[in-house]
């Protein structure tokens, strides 16, 4: 496939680095990441973006992913950072590149990458599993089971095959509790997992519980990550990945010592699990 667009024949060096979250919605959850990829490459070309490329004899657009979603996963909080070779203002490039992705591709947020790595803020995601057909007190029964065990093998095929791996250790939070208005039985997991490897994905959290107790699940679940980001250790919770780039944007702005020196992502300390 042709790439985004041509390199320049005398390639400029990059001079800003943006950082985006976006989230995959509705059907286009089913959106595999390599899919994706090549539907942000094109909206990249439509809204004319200086994007800056390798060096070497095949140069390509210097667009780095972190932390992607399963395919069949909705999403509030994916990550890419991308580099320009001219400076642009992050809400007209924001505008820009959600108009040119399709409906369910939403670019919700761009702003001017900050000092230090985007990967290493990504430390835990929360995500929420709902399962149709589940009251919530056998849920709630479920996940007291689940939380009592030290550990809990599943099985997941990998490209390296089948792999047996412990899900538990990866849990830092998992809650239950009914879907607000919802007219079918619907039970709503809430589950905060820490980054590893192997990485622990919601379906494997699933299958774990699916092992120590019996759930009448109707349906396939649904899976959606509402964030990503720095673990707060206090609280089990996921902090926002971005917060230090905009306390840069808002330091330089003004001429202040740099406010993310306050900002200090908590989950530097190691966390206990946190029922």
């Amino acid at each position: 496939m042709a790439p985004v667009q041509a390199p320049p024949s005398q390639q400029l060096p990059a001079v800003q680095k943006l950082r985006i979250r976006f989230a995959k919605r509705g059907r286009l959850r089913f959106t595999s990441h390599r899919d994706f990829q090549r539907a942000f490459e094109r909206a990249v070309r439509r809204a004319e973006l200086p994007v800056a490329f390798s060096h070497g004899f095949s140069p390509h657009p210097k667009i780095s992913y972190a932390g992607a979603a399963p395919t069949g996963a909705a999403s509030e909080a994916e990550y890419l950072e991308i580099s320009l070779t001219h400076e642009r203002d992050a809400e007209q490039v924001r505008a820009a590149l959600d108009e040119a992705l399709p409906p369910g591709l939403d670019v919700l947020e761009v702003v001017v990458a900050g000092p230090g790595a985007l990967a290493e803020r990504l430390e835990v995601s929360e995500w929420r599993i709902a399962l149709p057909g589940v009251d919530p007190e056998p849920a709630a029964a479920a996940v007291e089971a689940f939380l009592a065990r030290t550990e809990i093998t599943v099985e997941r095929m990998t490209k390296r095959g089948l792999r047996s791996f412990d899900c538990r250790d990866a849990v830092l939070r998992l809650t239950v509790g009914d879907e607000p208005g919802s007219v079918e039985t619907c039970a709503i997991l809430q589950v905060v997992l820490r980054h590893g490897t192997p990485a622990v994905r919601p379906d494997d959290v699933l299958a774990g519980l699916l092992d120590v107790a019996t759930l009448a699940v109707t349906g396939p679940a649904l899976l959606t990550r509402l964030a990503q980001g720095p673990l707060i250790a206090a609280t089990g919770t996921v902090d926002d990945p971005l917060a230090r780039d905009r306390d840069a944007t808002q330091a330089t702005a003004t001429g202040q010592a740099d406010p993310h020196q306050t900002h200090t992502a908590e989950g530097d300390a190691a966390a206990p699990s946190v029922p």
